[in-house]
């Protein structure tokens, strides 16, 4: 009985183990959109808000507390809020804003812990969003994007802090608070909370707002910005606002998997052979290979006898099926002689506070096994092989000029003449025939090119992606280049210029530190916040990237990107200390929200910031650098001139450094990034990483007629790589002419040859015209002579 007793406690203390870990996670969750959202320097102003608020409700409640209201009651003082911002008094409307901030945060000051904090934000938000406050937020916020006196007083200013933005940052924490906790949807969320998600993500999507979506305002913020035309735009706030509006109109990448799958069954495609999210979740890390430097060092370290042990020996390059530990080495004194590679185990997938940009938080970890027990890992490669029509149309041109002598074109179905094996050859490659919504789509616009008379008008369906680009096209490549600048001046690889933009504009305070103590205080929260940057950046970019790349093909962002030098930015990126970068610990947790209203503060010392927290790794910098890869996968796919940038630009033993974090999702960008140019960097780079090439057999999806290990028809490839790009903008400019160009008048335009209709026309003359039309007359008609009989002679 006693053991059977133990045993139920047991099982009773896994349940609850588990029950806390989900709970633990999802209040991780939500403590994010606090938590990024604001600086250590702006610690001072919760506590203003809170004033602020107390100061004005103590008026209406008459001693009552905001959480003992009820529903109506609130709804009463929101809409009193809302009257006040109306007011013509800049710093009333301030305070007002800053009441509202207050709820939007959760009022914090009559909550006892974080978890009812989070609460209360939640409720209050969807209150805030049912009153209209997000309608009237917009309004001020135009106001002060088109303030000129503070943009030119900003200009003038030889150096910007925390005051010059205070009312751009009080209104953009309202709404990044208001549209994150409605884009997050929870099990318990009443009946109208989810109407009023789909109807906000409608709004946020439509061009409700002078015409246009949303997010335009927000790009027009970042150029504006960029142009040096407003220094004081709290950047880092603007891209988490414009990242996450993004997220939520168009949706993350389960929805993007969604969108895709019902794509192709609307095109009659067969079904994805895989759910790539599913199958990258389910990868295991391999270990990295060995630099030369650590090599020599172990070399030297036998020699000395300081450890006996076995000589160096080829290492499986996937050793993640050891049963002590599937992301640690298979030989544990390897670590040991080198202790940065202790903590390089990043062990689980992407952190779930960022699952829905990349993927979703890993599952429950399974009950307890005895020691002896086996893991069972899924046998044979993880990728469905794919072939594209054209892979196949080579293959039996090949085989028809080896064997017969002659070819048939594109035809894919006569085999004779041809021997056995081919036949069982062109049977497997079209048994693995992979056809992309993107090869529809241009085979599609070929057509509409080709007969625009005969085919008609497109049918373009609007969707938010396509609202999105129909409004960005004008000024797409300032966008881009914008983002870009800003991605530039937050790498830690970049060094500070004077002509450089200054991101620093909303974390610096007004009177700089004098201890040591604050300013190693700043120095994290200056660190931290060009983290957050290149995180939304890198997020937003991928984002806008696989949206428009799904909605049409041809709705490119990535020859901006390339044009804009995207590619040697992001590898300038990874030329760096990657391990030190993802194990940053430039976050104190103590400061971070809700946590330093809610609890007491500690007093905090040079040695508990020096020390940092207690993860071993930075989710948000691992996450940043997965984007980034991704991101550089998009941009070189398929496409052999870009491929070559990345040789150029000698990227492989910067990626192969990279390989060092042992996180699954990272090494497969990595390893498919060494794939596409394997061919290139010669025989005796791929004798010498061995390691790396089985990885990249073991990991990254097979195109079966793909020579990537040995290059032997590098000879074939086409060389002119500066035809390849003006050949696709030129696609790109012919799909936009067509599409989006509405006042063209090319040699397809009908014309108009009906008498009454053309002279019933409304024609728009110049003002002044009522003064000179009798001289026009005189001048154009009259005095010309017309000879009438001419008409009715035969040409």
């Amino acid at each position: 009985k006693i053991f059977a007793l133990i045993n139920d406690f047991k099982r009773l203390n896994q349940i609850v183990s588990h029950s806390v870990c989900q709970l633990t996670s999802q209040r991780g969750f939500y403590f994010i959109l606090f938590t990024e959202l604001y600086s250590y320097t702006e610690e001072p102003e919760f506590a203003l808000n809170r004033d602020y608020f107390e100061e004005d409700f103590r008026s209406h409640a008459r001693g009552r507390r905001w959480i003992e209201l009820a529903v109506d009651e609130q709804r009463a003082y929101v809409m009193r809020l809302l009257d006040s911002l109306e007011v013509t008094d800049r710093d009333k409307r301030l305070k007002v804003a800053r009441a509202i901030l207050y709820l939007a945060q959760g009022v914090f000051d009559e909550c006892d812990t974080e978890v009812d904090v989070l609460h209360w934000s939640r409720h209050n938000v969807f209150l805030l969003y049912d009153m209209g406050i997000f309608t009237a937020l917009l309004e001020l916020l135009s106001m002060e994007i088109d303030n000129s006196q503070a943009c030119s007083s900003a200009v003038r200013k030889p150096a910007i802090s925390l005051a010059d933005s205070t009312e751009l940052r009080v209104l953009l924490s309202i709404m990044y608070l208001m549209v994150e906790t409605i884009r997050v949807q929870t099990e318990d969320d009443r009946p109208e909370w989810t109407a009023a998600r789909e109807a906000f993500k409608n709004e946020l999507g439509s061009p409700l707002y002078n015409g246009e979506p949303f997010a335009l305002l927000l790009f027009t913020m970042v150029t504006k910005f960029c142009s040096m035309n407003a220094p004081h735009f709290p950047m880092k706030k603007v891209l988490l606002l414009l990242w996450k509006t993004i997220l939520f109109t168009l949706g993350g990448f389960e929805e993007l998997q969604e969108m895709k799958v019902r794509g192709r069954e609307r095109l009659n495609l067969p079904p994805l052979p895989e759910d790539s999210i599913k199958v990258v979740r389910a990868m295991r890390a391999a270990s990295p290979p060995a630099s030369a430097m650590e090599l020599i060092e172990q070399q030297q370290q036998q020699k000395r006898g300081r450890r006996s042990r076995r000589p160096l020996v080829k290492q499986d390059s996937l050793d993640t099926y050891n049963e002590r530990d599937p992301f640690k080495n298979d030989d544990a004194r390897d670590e040991e002689e080198d202790p940065e590679d202790t903590d390089s185990g990043i062990e689980g997938e992407v952190d779930p506070l960022d699952r829905d940009v990349i993927i979703q938080p890993p599952p429950p970890p399974p009950p307890l096994r005895p020691p002896t027990e086996r893991v069972n890992f899924p046998k044979g490669l993880p990728w469905a092989p794919k072939v594209r029509e054209k892979d196949i149309e080579h293959f039996l041109e090949t085989s028809r000029n080896k064997f017969i002598g002659f070819t048939l074109g594109n035809d894919t179905e006569t085999l004779v003449g041809l021997p056995r094996p081919i036949h069982e050859s062109v049977k497997t490659l079209k048994q693995h025939k992979y056809v992309s919504i993107a090869e529809v789509q241009i085979k599609r616009e070929e057509e509409l090119q080709q007969c625009p008379l005969t085919l008609g008008e497109e049918e373009v369906e609007e969707t938010p992606a396509e609202m999105l680009y129909l409004g960005m096209l004008p000024n797409l490549s300032q966008y881009v280049i914008a983002l870009l600048k800003l991605l530039l001046a937050a790498a830690p690889t970049s060094k500070a210029k004077t002509d450089s933009i200054n991101i620093l504009a909303d974390v610096l305070p007004e009177e700089m530190p004098i201890t040591v103590l604050q300013s190693m205080k700043l120095g994290i929260d200056v660190n931290r916040h060009k983290e957050i940057i290149v995180k939304a950046i890198s997020a937003l970019l991928l984002l806008l990237l696989k949206h428009f790349k799904l909605n049409h093909i041809y709705q490119i962002v990535s020859q901006h990107l390339v044009f804009a030098n995207c590619i040697p930015l992001i590898l300038k990126f990874f030329n760096q200390n990657i391990m030190s970068y993802i194990s940053a610990k430039n976050s104190i947790c103590v400061l971070d929200f809700p946590h330093c209203v809610v609890h007491e503060m500690p007093e905090l010392t040079a040695e508990s910031l020096e020390a940092g927290d207690n993860n071993q790794f930075c989710w948000r910098n691992l996450f940043s650098c997965i984007n980034l890869l991704r991101i550089l996968n998009k941009l070189t796919k398929w496409k052999h001139s870009r491929t070559m940038m990345l040789v150029v630009f000698k990227s492989a033993p910067i990626l192969k450094r990279a390989l060092k974090v042992k996180q699954a999702m990272m090494q497969l960008y990595v390893l498919k990034l060494l794939k596409i140019q394997t061919k290139y960097l010669g025989r005796q780079w791929r004798k010498s990483n061995m390691k790396t090439m089985s990885a990249i057999y073991q990991k990254v999806r097979h195109r079966l007629n793909d020579d990537w290990a040995y290059g032997n028809d590098i000879d074939a490839r086409p060389w002119d790589f500066q035809a390849e790009e003006c050949a696709l903008r030129e696609s790109i400019e012919k799909f936009n002419s067509r599409r989006y160009d509405k006042n063209k008048n090319g040699d397809f335009t009908p014309v108009d040859n009906c008498l009454q209709s053309v002279l019933g026309q409304r024609v728009e003359l110049p003002e002044d015209f009522h003064y000179s039309y009798e001289m026009w007359l005189e001048r154009e008609v009259f005095s010309q002579p017309i000879q009438w009989e001419g008409l009715l002679q035969n040409p």
